[in-house]
C-alpha cells in the first residue's frame, strides 16, 4: 500500500466502493444486466444471457486475468470484455453486444457514486444530529461572540452550533438533490444509439437497463455522460467539507490554552506530544483542516474535465481515477472525525464566563450606545462617547461602567441602576435562543 487512503483514512465500507475488485464487479454487473435485457428484447438467446449473467462477477472473472489481458490490449474495458468472454464459452460471442466501453464504465460509475453518496448522507445526518444536540443543550449558555478575532457582543453556545447545524443541513439537502446527477447511459459510441438501432433498439432498451440497475437514465449524452454532473457533485462536496472545516477551525481556536472554552475529547491513553507530556492537541480538528485542503484540490480537475473535445476524448479518465476515490474517502473520514469530536465535545462554562469578563464590560458598548440613541441622544454623539470611554477603560484597566458612571453626559440620560441593567449580558443576546430553537425544529426530522 502506498496512498494513505488505502490504510489510514475513510471507513472500510467507503474504501470498498472504490476498491479495484469492486470496480471490476460493478462493470461486470452492468454487462450482466445488458445481456439480461438483450434477451428480454429477443436480441440474444435467453440461454446465452443466463450464462453471461451467471459468469459476470469476480468469482469467475479474475482481476489478475483482466490485468494480464490489458497489458496486451492497452484498453481496460476490452480486457474485461475478453476475460468475460473467455469464461462464458459459446455464450461469450454475445458479451458486450451493442455496447461501447463507456456504456459500461459510466453506468458502473453511476453505481459507484450512488453507493458513495449514500454513505456520505448517512454520516452527514449523524453530524447534523450531533450539532443539534449541542445547540439544544447549550442554547442558554452565554458566551462572547467574536469578529476579526476580537470580542464583539454576547451570543450563546447553542446559537453558535445552530449556525453550524443549519449549514450542515443545507449541505446535506444539496447532496441529496445531487442524486439526480447520478446517471447511466447506453447510447453507444457517440450517444446517438446507432449500433442499437441496427437491432431495432434505442431509448426504451436503455431505460430498461437503468431501471434494472435502479439508476437514472441521462437525457442525452455524447460517448459519455456529461461531466457537468460529476462537477456539480464534487462542487457540493467541496462546499460541505469547507463547512466542516469552519467548525473544526472554531474548535481549534476555542481550545487554545489562553481561551480554553471548548475542547476535543481526549482519551485516557492518548498522547499529545513525545516530549511535552502536558499537551492535549486538537488533532482531529487539525486532521480535518488538512484533508479538506486535498478535497478542495479535487475540484479543479473535475471542472477541467467538463470541456472534453468533440463527442469525447480521454482526458477525463486518468484524473477521475484519482479524484473520485480521494474526495469521497477523505470526505467520509472528515465526517466521521467531526461527528466524534462533536459527540464528545468538552465545554468549560467557567472559562466561557471568565472570557466574557475579560474586557471589563466593554463588549456592552453597542447596547449602551443603542439605548442612548433610543432615548434621544444623537447616534454619532453616543458612538463617540462610548468609543472614548472604552479606550479610557482599556488604557487604565478599568470597568467600562466605572468610566461611564463619571460621564456627566451619560448621567443625564441613564441612572446607575439603568446602566447596570443594560450591561447585564443576558439582556443583550437578542434572539439567540429563539433562533436556535427555530433551527433545531427546522432540521430535527430531516431524512
Amino acid at each position: 500500500m502506498i496512498h494513505p487512503i488505502d490504510y489510514r483514512y475513510g471507513s472500510k465500507e467507503m474504501r470498498e466502493i472504490f476498491d479495484e475488485e469492486e470496480w471490476l464487479e460493478q462493470q461486470l454487473k452492468v454487462e450482466a444486466v445488458l445481456a439480461e435485457i438483450l434477451a428480454e428484447f429477443d436480441k440474444i438467446p435467453k440461454k446465452a444471457a443466463k450464462v453471461i449473467t451467471k459468469k459476470a462477477n469476480i468469482k469467475f472473472v479474475k482481476l489478475e486475468r483482466v490485468k494480464k489481458i490489458e497489458e496486451e490490449t492497452k484498453h481496460d474495458v476490452m480486457a474485461l470484455v475478453k476475460a468475460l468472454t473467455e469464461v462464458c464459452g459459446e455464450a461469450g460471442k454475445f458479451v458486450h453486444f451493442t455496447a461501447t466501453s463507456y456504456d459500461i464504465s459510466d453506468t458502473a460509475r453511476a453505481l459507484q457514486l450512488k453507493g458513495a453518496i449514500e454513505i456520505l448522507l448517512r454520516k452527514g445526518k449523524e453530524l447534523l444530529r450531533s450539532c443539534l444536540a449541542i445547540s439544544e443543550k447549550y442554547k442558554d449558555l452565554i458566551m462572547i461572540g467574536r469578529t476579526h478575532g476580537q470580542h464583539a457582543i454576547p451570543i450563546t453556545l447553542g446559537f453558535k452550533f445552530a449556525n453550524y447545524a443549519d449549514k450542515v443541513g443545507e449541505n446535506l439537502k444539496r447532496l441529496k438533490e445531487d442524486e439526480k446527477y447520478i446517471c447511466g447511459k447506453f447510447s453507444g459510441a457517440v450517444g446517438n444509439y446507432a449500433a442499437q438501432q441496427i437491432f431495432g433498439l434505442g431509448e426504451e432498451f436503455e431505460r430498461k437497463i437503468m431501471e434494472k440497475l435502479n439508476i437514472k437514465t441521462a437525457d442525452i449524452t455524447t460517448q459519455v455522460v456529461p461531466r457537468e454532473n460529476i462537477g456539480r457533485i464534487i462542487s457540493d462536496i467541496v462546499i460541505f467539507s469547507s463547512t466542516i472545516e469552519q467548525i473544526a477551525k472554531e474548535i481549534r481556536n476555542l481550545q487554545r490554552t489562553e481561551i480554553s472554552e471548548l475542547s476535543e475529547p481526549f482519551e485516557g491513553k492518548q498522547v499529545g506530544s513525545t516530549t511535552m507530556a502536558q499537551k492535549m492537541n486538537p488533532k482531529d480538528s487539525e486532521n480535518i483542516c488538512s484533508n479538506v485542503r486535498i478535497i478542495r484540490s479535487c475540484l479543479y480537475p473535475a471542472i477541467e474535465n467538463i470541456a472534453l473535445e468533440h463527442e469525447r476524448d480521454l482526458t477525463n479518465s486518468a484524473s477521475e481515477r484519482s479524484i473520485l476515490p480521494t474526495i469521497f474517502i477523505l470526505m467520509d473520514e472528515i465526517l466521521m472525525r467531526m461527528s466524534k469530536v462533536i459527540r464528545g465535545l468538552v465545554v468549560f462554562p467557567e472559562n466561557i464566563k471568565r472570557n466574557l469578563e475579560l474586557t471589563k464590560g466593554a463588549i456592552m458598548a453597542e447596547a449602551i450606545m443603542t439605548k442612548l440613541t433610543q432615548i434621544g441622544m444623537p447616534r454619532q454623539e453616543a458612538h463617540e462617547i462610548l468609543r472614548e470611554s472604552s479606550m479610557e477603560a482599556f488604557s487604565e484597566n478599568k470597568y467600562l461602567k466605572d468610566v461611564l458612571f463619571k460621564n456627566k453626559v451619560v448621567s443625564k440620560f441613564l441612572k446607575k441602576n439603568e446602566l447596570l441593567k443594560i450591561m447585564d449580558y443576558k439582556n443583550y443576546i437578542g434572539l439567540s435562543v429563539e433562533k436556535t430553537e427555530k433551527i433545531i425544529k427546522k432540521w430535527q426530522n430531516f431524512k
